[in-house]
């Protein structure tokens, strides 16, 4: 099986109709793309999760403060 076929976080053996692939891009540039079996994906989901959390619950936004989405 070619290395196009492994899980990039374990390296097990992955099918197209099983593999996910998580995608990070920073003002539409691509930095990071990974393809994940299902067991690795859903450990980064859990991963993402909590540093979500734990991120917001740190952040404190003020009156002051502007907030600004793109």
């Amino acid at each position: 099986m070619a290395d196009a076929d492994r899980c990039d976080a374990c390296g097990e053996p992955v099918t197209d109709a099983l593999a996910r692939t998580v995608r990070l891009t920073v003002d539409r540039s691509q930095i990071d793309s990974q393809r994940l079996c299902p067991e690795c994906f859903a450990a980064w989901i859990d991963r993402y999760e909590t540093e979500m959390q734990h991120e917001a619950a740190s952040t404190v936004v003020s009156e002051d403060d502007e907030l600004i989405v793109d």
